[in-house]
C-alpha cells in the first residue's frame, strides 16, 4: 500500500526542516492527501488501460472488459480471451499486446509482484520487462502501491514543473537535473514528488 498520511507528513516535515523552501510550499498548498493503490496485478492492468486516455475512457473500457471477460484480478482471464474480445472492449491492438505481456509474466511466475526486490532500482527492472511498463509506471506503481519512500519520478513532467517553481527556477529543469538536485532529499524523495503534484493541483486550480 501506498504511503500513509502520516508517513507522508513525517517524510514532509523532514524535508521542510533541512530544505526551507519545502515548509513554504506546504504552507502555500496544505499537506497532501495519500496515493494508495492495492499492490498487485490488477493495479498495473489498469495502469495500462489507462494509458493515454481520459479517467472516464479508462473505467469505460474498465467495466467493458469485465462484462465480457470476467475476473481481471486473475491475469488467466485476459491470457485466455481472444483478440477480437479485447478490441471489443476497446482496447487498441498496443494496449492488448501489454495487457498481454503482463499476464504472460504474472501467470509465468517471472514476475512476482507480491515479491519484488527490496532494491527499488532492481523492482524497476522487474517491471519494465513488462511490454507497456516504462520506467515512470513502474516508479508510478512503488510509489503508490507499494509505499516505497524513496522513489523519485523525476522524469514526470509535473514533478519537473512544480519542483522548478518551488524553488524558484526560471525554466523547467530537466530529469537530470532534478535526480541531482534531489539527491540530498533521500530517503524522503517518494514524499517530494507527491507533495510536487498536490502543489502543482493548488497551483492549476489558482491559474
Amino acid at each position: 500500500m501506498g504511503l500513509s498520511a502520516e508517513q507522508l507528513k513525517t517524510s514532509i516535515d523532514a524535508l521542510a526542516a533541512a530544505e526551507p523552501r519545502f515548509g513554504e510550499a506546504v504552507a502555500r498548498a496544505g499537506y497532501p492527501e495519500p496515493r494508495i493503490r492495492e499492490p498487485g496485478y490488477e493495479t498495473l492492468l489498469r495502469t495500462i488501460v489507462g494509458q493515454q486516455v481520459s479517467v472516464a475512457a479508462a473505467q469505460s473500457i474498465w467495466n467493458k472488459l469485465a462484462a465480457g471477460l470476467g475476473d481481471l484480478t486473475d491475469p488467466l482471464t485476459l491470457a485466455r480471451a481472444s483478440d477480437e474480445e479485447l478490441r471489443a472492449a476497446g482496447l487498441s491492438r498496443q494496449k492488448a499486446g501489454y495487457a498481454r505481456s503482463l499476464a504472460d509474466e504474472v501467470t509465468s511466475g517471472r514476475l512476482d509482484l507480491l515479491g519484488l526486490p527490496e532494491d527499488d532500482e532492481e523492482a524497476i527492472a522487474q517491471l519494465v520487462r513488462v511490454k507497456g511498463i516504462g520506467r515512470w509506471s513502474a516508479e508510478i506503481y512503488l510509489l503508490f502501491a507499494e509505499g516505497r519512500p524513496d522513489v523519485w519520478p523525476a522524469g514526470d513532467l509535473a514533478v519537473q514543473i512544480e519542483i522548478g517553481r518551488i524553488f524558484g527556477m526560471e525554466e523547467r529543469p530537466s530529469e537530470k537535473a532534478i535526480r541531482t538536485l534531489a539527491d540530498p532529499w533521500r530517503p524522503h524523495r517518494g514524499a517530494a514528488a507527491i507533495l510536487a503534484w498536490h502543489h502543482y493541483k493548488v497551483d492549476m486550480a489558482v491559474i
